[in-house]
Parts: structure tokens; C-alpha cells; sequence
């Protein structure tokens, strides 16, 4: 059939002959399947429900405005049930079952590792839109969020100016967090900046007394939260039980967005900080449109919030490379995705070719009582990604 790259989707492949993995994708009718695949149930379905919300808004602008190269998309979606074994059976399902082009989605850096084997064997392709700790790069993931030097070091770089001389780390029990936190303390080692105590705890977990406690005796300058899930809910209700304060030791939290500031409670959080690259009150034309686009459609009361805004883009630069490539195949998509770019509701972004992450903006956010996350500090302008932090001496051997 005119259009079909033929089957044996799925089949196993090492990575030197990845690329010549076949797909099942048919792009011989109107239609053009993608997938979407997030937790909708379990501990992170607090965060990610947003994020297939998101995903789903821009496939519906981007088919009122007729489609990608004139065909439709049609998701297939799928819950990941904050399982990272979960979402590797689902992006295989995905891939070699219902034959998307595509896969948007995932959280948890614990998800995005067990489905990474999954599209580099089947050579396929997914779009990542969550902020994570980098030191990783492949050619089937192309990461929308936040790598390390455009997240935890300019949160890292803020605190130091601020004369932080001392941190508590604390952290779920995961990837993300523990490669994070090593990434901290080689900063702190470098900048004259004092870990007062590490604490991890098993995502989901809701007992924070004793963590609680021992961030208060330990009498840091500030926590450095990587907590992720409603975890969070637990952690900030007992943080304000025991008279902690955002005056006395401000928690800056890295996973927490205007959609968890609801769930944990604003009267809990407000004062304390945040480090994204996006937030629903940034003052442009774009994100206006947006932030009324996504109201329209989920309700008033729904907010925006950097990963959600991350996977709309995603889809939109997925779009705009498929339509550079004039191709839905992946190797066209890899080798034409370098520069392209999009005016995204957090700015302009561009997909760094070497890479697959793209630009982004630094910016260090306070929540109000309103439940919203106001800028208190940006970045000059987009930050190039440095996924490695190369351009960092401090981080040495840190990806070995």
C-alpha cells in the first residue's frame, strides 16, 4: 500500500542497526496516528493529567488549522499508572500496535529510562516535556522540558546571590532526585555552599515527620525540594505544622507546579519558591492566548503550568519538523530537526540538532495567595541546553 512503512514495528534491535528498524506507520490516508501517554492514575496523575490535557488541545488547534502536511491527527492514548514497567508495555503497545509516529508524554525520569530501550530499538520516537536531570541524550527522544543548566542551576545560582550558605536536600527515592542532588552537592562543593542533611523517601509516601523534623533541627538557609507526586501534599502540610516559614527557610521546589499548588493547599506553600521555564502569569500576547485557549476548553478554574506547557510544544515542534522533513519518517525527522522552532507560550524555543533538547528560559517563581507563580527572576534569554554540563567545571565526571 502506497504510503505504508511496512511492518515489524517492535521488533527488537540493537543500536547500531536501530535506524534500520522497520515501522508500521501508515500515512497513506487522511489521518496520521500519534500517541499520548501519561498517568492518569496512581501517584502522579496529580501532575500528568495536565499534561495529556495539553497535548490534546494542540493536536485540536493544529487540526482546525489542517492538520500536519494535510492529514488529521488522531491520538491514541494510554495510561502509564505511574508504573515506569507500565509505560514501557504501553510505548510498545503504541509503537508496534496501534503504529503512532509518534509518542508524546511521560513524567517520572524513572518512566522516560524504561521506555527509552523501547523507541531505540524500535526506532521510534518520543516527546518528553518534563524537566529532568540530565546527563542523558538519545536520538529518539526529543526532551521539551528543562535539562540541568536550565533549571537547577540558575535555581542554584539564585539562591547563592541571595547568600544561601547552607541546604537540605530532600527528594523522592528515584532517578530524577538522586542524580539531581549529586548534581547540587558538586555545585555546592564548588560554590562554598554547606549540605546540611539529604533525605529521600519512596514516591507516594506520606509520612514526612521525621524528614520534617530533621530539615528544622538541621537549620539550613533553604531546602532544595525534588519531591515529586502528592508526595508534596504530605511534605508542605507538615513543613507549615511545625512553624517552618518561607521568611525563615524557603523551600524552592523544582516538580511543583500552578496544578499542585491546588492539590497541596495554597494556604501551605504560599511565599515558597519555584524554578521553571514557564508559568501561567508570564505577561506576552502568546501565552495570553494560550492560558485562554486552555481555560476555554478544560474549565476556568484550570491552570497552566511548565510541563503542560512543555507537551504542547512538543507537539507543535513535532508538526514543524515533520513539515521541514516533508516526512513522517524518523530518520527525516532526526536529521531535519536541528533549528527548528516555535513561538511558545514560555517563549521562543529551537531544538539544538546535537541534542534533541531545545532552548529555554530560566526563571525563578514565588507563589501568591491567588495559587499562582509570579517571576521574581528570568534569565537574560533562552539558554542553550548543555544536557552534559560541559561548560561547567565543577560537573566533571559527573556522567560517568
Amino acid at each position: 500500500m502506497a504510503g505504508l512503512l511496512l511492518a515489524g514495528c517492535g521488533s527488537k534491535a540493537t543500536e547500531s542497526d536501530s535506524a534500520n528498524a522497520e515501522s508500521c506507520v501508515d500515512t497513506s490516508g487522511s489521518t496520521i496516528k500519534v500517541g499520548s501517554l501519561n498517568s492518569l492514575s496512581g501517584t502522579m496523575a496529580i501532575s500528568e493529567v495536565t499534561v495529556r490535557d495539553a497535548i490534546a488541545l494542540a493536536v485540536e488547534e493544529i487540526n482546525a488549522a489542517g492538520g500536519v502536511m494535510g492529514k488529521q491527527i488522531q491520538v491514541v492514548g494510554e495510561d502509564g499508572a505511574s508504573e515506569p514497567t507500565v509505560f514501557a508495555e504501553k510505548a510498545e503497545k503504541l509503537i508496534s500496535s496501534d503504529c503512532v509516529a509518534a509518542v508524546f508524554g511521560g513524567w517520572t525520569s524513572s518512566s522516560r529510562k524504561a521506555m527509552l530501550p523501547v523507541f531505540e530499538s524500535a526506532n521510534s520516537l518520543l516527546y518528553y516535556p518534563v524537566q529532568y536531570e540530565g546527563l542523558e541524550s538519545s536520538k529518539n527522544i526529543f526532551y521539551t522540558g528543562a535539562t540541568t543548566n536550565q533549571q537547577i542551576v540558575p535555581a542554584l545560582d539564585y539562591l547563592k546571590e541571595k547568600g544561601v550558605k547552607s541546604l537540605y536536600l530532600v527528594g523522592s527515592d528515584y532517578v530524577f532526585p538522586q542524580t539531581a542532588n549529586r548534581i547540587i552537592k558538586a555545585y555546592a562543593g564548588a560554590n562554598g555552599i554547606e549540605i546540611k542533611g539529604e533525605d529521600y523517601t519512596p514516591l507516594g509516601s506520606t509520612d514526612f515527620s521525621t524528614i520534617v523534623n530533621k530539615v528544622r533541627t538541621a537549620d539550613a538557609d533553604a531546602v532544595f525540594n525534588t519531591l515529586n507526586g502528592d508526595s508534596n501534599v504530605a511534605f508542605f502540610r507538615e513543613y507549615k505544622n511545625v512553624g517552618l516559614t518561607p521568611q525563615d527557610m524557603p523551600v524552592v521546589s523544582v516538580s511543583i507546579a500552578e496544578e499542585e499548588v491546588g492539590g497541596i493547599g495554597v494556604q501551605n506553600i504560599t511565599g515558597q519558591l519555584t524554578a521553571w521555564n514557564y508559568y501561567q502569569t508570564i505577561d506576552t500576547p502568546v501565552n495570553k492566548a494560550f492560558v485562554e485557549a486552555y481555560k476555554k476548553k478544560y474549565g476556568a478554574d484550570k491552570p497552566t503550568s511548565d510541563p503542560m506547557e512543555a507537551a504542547y510544544v512538543s507537539v507543535y515542534l513535532w508538526k514543524n519538523t515533520v513539515e521541514k522533513a516533508k516526512s513522517f519518517e524518523v530518520s527525516a525527522i532526526q536529521e531535519n530537526a536541528g533549528g527548528v522552532t516555535f513561538d511558545a507560550p514560555e517563549g521562543l524555543v529551537t531544538i539544538d540538532g546535537e541534542n534533541n533538547h531545545i532552548t529555554k528560559t530560566a526563571r525563578i517563581g514565588e507563589i501568591r495567595p491567588d495559587g499562582l507563580i509570579y517571576t521574581i527572576w528570568e534569565s537574560p534569554g533562552p539558554i542553550e541546553p548543555d544536557p552534559y554540563l560541559k561548560s561547567y567545571p565543577w560537573a566533571a565526571g559527573l556522567s560517568g
